[in-house]
């Protein structure tokens, strides 16, 4: 959860920076790349978070 704050907080301010730079192309970018970068993250937490609980269940 920490990590994906954190890259949050990265990327916004990069995202600030790139815009006062007067490079909004780049700005929207890198905003893209780091809410692809936070889905896979959040793809592999639930992944792990259902096999837990299937393991749990199902004793496994």
């Amino acid at each position: 959860m920490f990590q994906i704050a954190g890259i949050g907080i990265i990327i916004a301010m990069i995202h600030t920076v790139l815009k006062q730079m007067g490079k909004e192309d780049m700005a929207h970018w890198v905003t893209v790349i780091g809410f692809v970068v936070v889905l896979f993250m959040v793809v592999r937490m639930l992944d792990n978070l259902l096999q837990e609980i299937k393991s749990i269940f199902l004793f496994q």
